[in-house]
């Protein structure tokens, strides 16, 4: 890759020409004060409306047409000014979309009529579109992917918090100082921005000149967007059956599927890792559209419910701001703590939808509609934005550098195409009139349905359905009456918990889960399975480590097929823990080299007890040691050779006889007593018919609740069949009968003649 730059947020030197280093807090800074000029002109242009209408006789079809136009316009401008931010420099981006707000706020400031008005507010909403894809796109370019969920925690609750100052204080300035000051107020903010970006931002970029991996995607996708939110808007309009609605729609399915075929073809490799993964991608298109679409409802609803019961209009942008508070509450979270996107989902959207279920009971009665209202608005930001800020961090840092920019204004573009979506409900349309209560009811219910979907599709629909559920019981069970704000806070504060406490629950299931694979692939690795042949030999063996959630232990045990024949090892580490894990992988690593490489039996115990020495001395450990049994079978002999490195005695287990065989202990492995030669293998008789039983202790001294050790003899002298695997699923069901709590490892083997 070409014409990389390095990320500034790595601490790297800024690129040659570029000035001094800068903070990335400094960068972070001065990104997110330019952004919020994009949050904050929605407010001030519903503010200034009615004073556009007294001076230049600007109607609602005027304004219709401006937010109409400005939406599509601003789509096709976003990936246009995210491509430019690609190819000339991310400064170079952002000073020219802050050049064009400047200079269209002026023409803004200045308009004469309605037809000046409305053009020059369609170029002011294409240029804030493109200064918001620069700022986005800044400042994921300026930090290392690793680091883009706490940025951007950060970026976006500056952001939630931006609206918060717009919703409030947007309509006392408006009054104050007019509508042409408003926009010579936007001129100015965009100026002095103008200034900063020129003067403290290091050009990061151009990050080179490298075609995109798909053009006619990423062009049948903005295609799409336009479209759609086209039609979308204009179909309460015009009519969904209007021939120029069906044309808009007819291409954006089209285009859709166009960018689905190319999506579905074959690319060659280098062009695949360049592209977004499509769940990834996927799952930011979808927290983007709830999020627009959530945005519009609660803009309809909460006016229309406030006014009902006779409250101001300063209430009511104070109950629309709580959305922002809720939101940088979310976003804070997402910073300060790893949210996972699957986690956010599953908490957060069941939470934003039972909240638009239930708003309406909260500002029914003037009594507590403020305090009500404003709690459960809280709760359907925090719970959006818990949902959407993971999904945006995570796109953004999938997406290849390169291809930032036009990637980035996907976001955006979601959010417009679900703000559109919304629009296009009944009593939504910027011509008709305000809704009435009822209506805004049903907004909520179409709101609480579309978030539903939204959290099914994006989160773990078992979370969702314990949030729906709790919640709804709860505030049955509390109170029906919905004059009690309680009722409905508590139900939704029972529907958090039990969202938390299962999501929790779905987490430790799946991490006991990746625990078990774990642990059954490490005992595996090290202790290889027992075959049920080898050699001449039937062979049966069992393993079950004292410590719960474990694999491997202090026993070992090992069944080899090697030149001298059919080799088995089973033995007991002294010591628990890690150390003794260190110990049995490398007395099986000695044994399965030496097993295969000396012919004397005797030779390769005296092996294993020179590797116990050497770990011994490694570890400053003058007290490790540990006991063995190895037997050995080769030919078609009948009797088998053993080495007892002061291991328990075997057991020779047959019709109507259990008897433990004569093999002479020397000293376990580890003391340095098993010279080579020494050691002489002892020869033991095997009855035909009959199953020699090799254990370690923690088996015959497994005690019941009176502390009574396991009788073997007994207990297998009652299993009834003697073959190696029946009696080794005898013991294993029979020893844990017998105890309540295995207190140390169980290592058995069983074998007989073929």
């Amino acid at each position: 890759m070409t014409g990389t730059t390095t990320p500034y947020g790595a601490g790297a030197a800024p690129a040659p020409g570029s000035g001094p280093a800068v903070s990335p807090r400094l960068i972070g800074l001065v990104l997110a004060l330019v952004a919020a000029l994009y949050v904050v002109a929605p407010a001030m242009n519903a503010a200034v409306a009615p004073l556009v209408h007294t001076d230049l006789g600007v109607t609602a079809e005027h304004n219709a047409v401006a937010q109409i136009a400005g939406a599509c316009l601003a789509i096709g401008v976003l990936a246009a000014t995210g491509r430019a931010g690609d190819l000339k420099g991310r400064r170079t981006a952002l000073s020219g979309s802050l050049a064009a707000l400047c200079l269209g706020s002026v023409a803004l400031a200045t308009s004469s009529g309605p037809a000046t008005y409305v053009l020059r507010r369609i170029v002011v909403a294409a240029a804030l579109a493109a200064v918001f894809v620069s700022c986005l796109a800044f400042m994921t370019t300026v930090s290392m992917p690793g680091r883009i969920r706490r940025i951007m925690g950060g970026w976006l609750a500056a952001m939630s918090a931006g609206f918060v100052l717009a919703v409030n204080l947007a309509p006392h300035a408006a009054a104050l100082t007019g509508w042409r000051i408003t926009a010579a107020l936007m001129a100015a903010a965009a100026g002095g921005a103008l200034v900063l970006v020129r003067r403290l931002l290091p050009d990061a970029g151009p990050l080179g000149r490298e075609a995109l991996p798909d053009a006619v995607r990423t062009v049948s996708q903005v295609l799409c967007a336009v479209s759609l939110a086209a039609a979308l808007q204009l179909a309460p309009l015009w009519g969904w059956q209007d021939p120029g609605v069906g044309a808009l729609l007819t291409v954006a399915v089209l285009s859709c599927a166009a960018a689905r075929a190319r999506a579905l073809r074959r690319v060659p490799e280098r062009r695949r890792s360049e592209q977004v993964p499509g769940a990834v991608w996927t799952g930011a298109l979808v927290a983007g559209l709830a999020l627009g679409f959530t945005q519009v409802v609660l803009t309809m609803a909460v006016p229309a419910l406030v006014s009902a019961v006779g409250l101001s209009g300063a209430v009511t942008a104070l109950v629309l701001s709580a959305f922002g508070v809720g939101g940088a509450a979310a976003c804070l979270l997402v910073r300060h703590r790893n949210v996972s996107p699957l986690a956010g989902a599953s908490l957060g959207l069941p939470l934003a939808a039972l909240g638009l279920a239930l708003l309406h009971a909260l500002v029914d009665h003037a009594s507590h509609a403020l305090a009500g209202g404003f709690a459960v608005v809280t709760l359907i930001g925090f719970g959006t934005m818990l949902a959407a800020a993971p999904q945006m961090a995570r796109f953004l840092a999938a997406v290849p550098r390169p291809h930032l920019g036009v990637n980035a204004a996907l976001l955006p573009c979601a959010i417009l195409v679900g703000t559109a979506a919304a629009q296009a409900l009944p009593y939504t349309s910027p011509l008709g009139p305000p809704p009435l209560p009822t209506e805004a009811r049903e907004l909520l219910w179409v709101g609480t349905v579309v978030v539903a979907v939204a959290a099914l599709a994006l989160g773990r629909p078992v979370v969702a359905v314990v949030v729906a559920t709790a919640s709804v019981l709860q505030y049955v069970m509390v109170d029906a009456d919905t004059s009690q704000p309680m009722s409905v806070i508590v139900a939704l504060a029972v529907g958090a918990a039990a969202g938390a406490v299962a999501w929790s629950r779905r987490e430790q299931t799946e991490r006991l889960t990746r625990t078990r694979e774990t642990a059954t692939a490490l005992q595996c690795a090290v202790l290889h399975p027992v075959p049920p042949r080898l050699g001449g030999l039937r062979l049966a063996g069992l393993y079950r480590p004292a410590t719960a959630g474990t694999a491997i232990g202090g026993d070992f045990l090992e069944a080899l097929d090697t030149p001298y024949g059919t080799r088995i090892l089973i033995g007991d580490v002294r010591g628990k823990g890690l150390q003794a894990v260190q110990t049995v992988t490398d007395l099986l690593g000695c044994f399965r080299s030496r097993a295969h490489e000396t012919e004397d039996l005797g030779e390769v115990a005296a092996s294993l007890d020179r590797q116990v020495r050497r770990a011994a001395l490694a570890r400053g450990d003058e007290e490790l040691f540990a006991t063995a049994l190895l037997l050995q079978h080769s030919g078609p002999r009948q009797d088998l050779h053993a080495v007892n490195c002061g291991h328990l005695a075997p057991l020779e287990v047959g019709p109507g006889h259990t008897r433990e065989l004569d093999v002479p202990a020397v000293l376990p492995l580890g003391f340095g007593a098993l010279d080579a030669g020494a050691v002489r293998p002892h020869r033991v008789a095997l009855a035909p018919g009959s199953t020699l039983l090799t254990h370690t202790d923690g088996l015959s001294e497994a005690r019941n609740s009176s502390g009574e050790f396991y009788p073997l003899a007994e207990r297998l002298a009652a299993a009834g069949r003697h073959a190696p695997d029946d009696l080794v699923r005898h013991l294993d069901d029979d020893v844990r009968d017998w105890t309540h709590h295995l207190a140390d490892d169980i290592a058995v083997i069983a074998l007989g003649r073929h």
